[in-house]
């Protein structure tokens, strides 16, 4: 009973809405993580993140130009915060926008083969909001898209409040044809209402997709298209971005409210013993 009491007491001395820390799940050790615990204000941190620039539209017809402005992407009260803002800007290529957000990436910095992917985020809302947490196979540059592969760990569709979106894309199924499901909140609960979890657990011919550890769709081989290829067999490494418009959402519309912000508590990634 005395041992029973004493951890009661430890478990009452931890300070209230304490956030647990990164710890090995059953089955899977942590291999790499960012937990963004730096002072308001500051950016992501350079040795795991990339900003990119741009509004090329992305291949998508988006409607943003990622910047690499803290404005745009930071870190604040143990999140990162990625903005979408709407205002005119005017990038260094002469591409002109009407609105500003951050895309970040892993590439040249972090990839694995294989693992647990998971990122608690809050997701932003509205119509021609265009979240997403996902992974590009790291020889993307020699081999290009698609045929580097895509897991989209997380879609979420802004005028879809409360459905999230897991995909594969490879050679003969990308875009509009990609292999993917979703996964609706039980209640008319929405994505934006407060944090969830979203995961992949990739395995040698599987991939496992979750929501808050609630298993919804898994992808293998025979999943694809006759005469097309599995190419999750090499490292991927991961992308945070929040797109305004494009050929999937649409475009914001005058019920879109702005600024809308997309909160990440952390990104953690973990692999087999």
């Amino acid at each position: 009973m005395r041992t029973v009491v004493a951890a009661f007491l430890c478990l009452l001395s931890l300070p209230t809405g304490a956030r647990e820390q990164p710890k090995a799940k059953p089955k899977w050790v942590l291999a790499w993580s960012d937990e963004f615990n730096a002072p308001p204000g500051t950016p992501v941190d350079s040795q795991k993140w990339t900003t990119e620039t741009g509004g090329n539209g992305w291949g998508n017809n988006e409607l943003e130009y990622y910047t690499t402005s803290t404005r745009n992407a930071r870190q604040e009260h143990g999140s990162l915060v990625i903005e979408a803002i709407r205002e005119p800007h005017t990038g260094a290529d002469g591409v002109q926008r009407s609105y500003t957000s951050a895309r970040l990436k892993t590439q040249g910095k972090f990839s694995q083969a294989y693992g647990r992917f998971e990122a608690r985020i809050k997701m932003p809302y509205g119509k021609g909001i265009w979240p997403a947490f996902w992974m590009l196979g790291d020889d993307v540059e020699s081999l290009g898209w698609p045929r580097c592969g895509e897991i989209d760990i997380v879609e979420n569709l802004g005028s879809e409040p409360s459905i999230a979106h897991g995909t594969i894309h490879g050679p003969g199924y990308s875009g509009d044809r990609g292999i993917g499901s979703p996964f609706t909140l039980p209640g008319g609960q929405r994505l934006s209402d407060k944090f969830h979890v979203f995961a992949v657990e990739w395995e040698p011919e599987e991939i496992r997709f979750y929501v808050d550890d609630n298993l919804y769709v898994t992808r293998r081989p025979a999943d694809l298209p006759a005469g097309t290829h599995w190419v999750y067999d090499h490292p991927f490494f991961i992308l945070l971005n929040l797109a305004v418009g494009g050929n999937w959402p649409g475009n914001p519309d005058n019920t879109t409210k702005f600024p809308q912000k997309m909160l990440v508590d952390y990104v953690r990634v973990y692999r087999r013993p």
